[in-house]
């Protein structure tokens, strides 16, 4: 799955590939206690597409330890134990994660995550590890790759022509065979035996990151020729991957809206006792102070209070409330789906013989004709917590008291998803999922089920070698810091269920790893 962006040392293990697809290789250590087979499956050759999954994404940026254990590398190296062969990685220069140039960082492609404990700030979460890492921007790697997981590809991208160029994706750019290839290409180079492809993610995810915001970014469509729509795409991968007879697993995607990153923040997160400006916001324990409840009492009288009166006035009652002083108050938001009441806002204010309302008409009516109170349906990606209370920019002449994003001035479209973005979503990964269940049938390939996984790791985890693994944000133990890509264990858990699709469907006999052995989070320093 944009940005679109896993753990292990991965143990370069070169076997000799079976000529017999159903010859046995004789290891004892099966999860059943038989020897360990490949069943109909022939792993000599394993190369793995995908996207950031497949890449070892973790923590918001790809780097050394993260890419070592990434699912295909976790299985590659139990398919080494029956045949498989030399798995290769496309490794980053360091720890560090994202790309440099100049020696400065660039702040699009900025160092991984890690939990910083202990603050004390409203805006509290995960920050970046300090220092500019040694990958350079534009950097190239020879030769061929087996896991060839590409951080922001998007199903279209692994066909498409030039997506290896320097105009294309830089993580490509640096194991890409020429300029002018395309992922599938390749892979097909290798002539693997088997493949794994996970893929369709960021073909829905960057809409939803950008809120919704269909000027920023839209989801990939089901029609089109391959390398425009997601159908054709999809066929064409799985397709010449499978010419040769070459046997695989591929998997379906979950819904964007059960991921960390968009469930973490809640729809009240406006407590008493942060982000109002009164010169005690720094505090160690939750303790409304009277400076806070004369702030929010001030916004009241001066902006809640108004607004709330002028939309009585014009029959609208369930769009803004007063803030509350004991309890979490939701934030303001714009929302595009509502009608605009811009032109009767800035009317019943100029009529309302209030000289300050009178002075501010114009401005509410141009700002807050589509503004709302969060309510339940609407998603705040984790990325909105840093927004959240900074200033926004205010015409000449309007008080900065009124420039406080999502609580005195309103989140903007690509800021929050409402149910109707979050409907378009689900519509577009249900009929992306169709194509996928629908082929992965057709040519007999092992399908996992991520989206099923998913409600899983939502509704009380999934219990495994003593450890529950969920999708709650960073105690859950399943997902990193970014809120979108699993943590080591939450990857180890993947390359589990991969695995046990692969012996359901080829008779194999892998042994899923120990979940045990893979860590929740990264440190600071590795």
């Amino acid at each position: 799955m944009i940005k679109n962006f896993k753990w292990l040392l991965l143990v370069s293990l070169t076997f000799v590939a079976c000529n017999n697809d159903d010859e046995v290789i004789t290891v004892s250590n099966s999860s059943d206690g038989l020897p360990l087979t490949a069943g109909s499956a022939n792993f000599a050759k394993y190369v793995a597409l995908g996207d950031s999954f497949a890449a070892g994404y973790s923590d918001g940026a790809l780097f050394v330890k993260g890419q070592e254990g990434a699912y295909p590398n976790v299985m590659a190296q139990q398919f080494a134990l029956v045949g498989g062969g030399t798995f290769t990685t496309p490794l980053m220069a360091d720890n560090l994660g994202g790309f440099s140039s100049g020696g400065n960082q660039i702040p699009q492609f900025p160092t991984r995550f890690y939990f910083f404990p202990g603050s004390t700030t409203a805006a509290a979460g995960p920050v970046n590890v300090s220092g500019v890492t040694t990958t350079a921007y534009g950097s190239a790697l020879s030769g061929l790759f087996n896991n060839m997981g590409v951080p922001g590809a998007k199903c279209i991208n692994l066909v498409m022509p030039g997506y290896g160029s320097a105009v294309g994706n830089p993580y490509f750019t640096r194991f890409a065979s020429s300029p002018g290839t395309t992922v599938l290409a390749d892979a097909l180079t290798q002539a693997p035996t088997f493949f794994s492809l996970w893929i369709g993610g960021n073909d829905v995810l960057g809409y939803a990151l950008a809120g919704g915001d269909s000027t920023l970014a839209t989801i990939t469509p089901s029609a089109g020729g391959a390398g425009v729509g997601f159908d054709a795409s999809y066929n064409a991968l799985v397709n010449q991957l499978t010419v040769n007879g070459s046997k695989g697993v591929v998997a379906n995607l979950p819904y964007i809206n059960t991921l960390p990153n968009f469930t973490t923040i809640p729809l009240n997160p406006i407590a008493p006792y942060t982000y109002f400006v009164d010169g005690d916001e720094l505090k160690t324990a939750p303790v409304v102070s009277t400076g806070d409840i004369a702030t929010i009492n001030a916004l009241n009288t001066q902006l809640y209070g108004p607004l709330k009166q002028i939309l009585a006035a014009l029959n609208v009652t369930n769009r803004i409330d007063l803030l509350s002083t004991t309890a979490a108050n939701p934030v303001i938001i714009k929302d595009e789906s509502l009608a605009d009441l811009g032109t009767s806002i800035t009317f019943v204010a100029q009529n309302s013989g209030n000289p300050r309302l009178m002075a501010l008409a114009g401005y509410l009516g141009a700002t807050f004709g589509k503004v709302r109170q969060t309510k339940t349906g609407d998603l705040i990606p984790l990325t909105t917590r840093g927004v959240i209370g900074t200033p926004a920019a205010l015409p000449p002449g309007i008080p900065a008291l009124l420039g406080a994003y999502g609580i005195t001035y309103p989140l903007q479209d690509k800021h929050v998803l409402i149910p109707s973005e979050i409907a378009e979503l689900k519509v577009a990964t249900d009929a992306f999922n169709i194509t996928i269940k629908t082929i992965a049938d057709a040519k007999g390939l092992a399908f996992v089920d991520t989206k099923a996984i998913m409600d899983q790791l939502v509704n009380g985890g999934i219990t495994a070698n003593g450890f529950t693994v969920s999708a709650t944000f960073v105690t859950g133990g399943g997902f990193s810091l970014d809120g979108i890509h699993p943590s080591p264990r939450g990857y180890a858990l993947i390359a589990n269920k991969f695995m046990a699709a692969i012996n359901t469907t080829y008779g194999s006999n892998l042994k899923a790893v120990d979940l045990a052995n893979y860590r929740i989070l990264f440190p600071k320093s590795l």
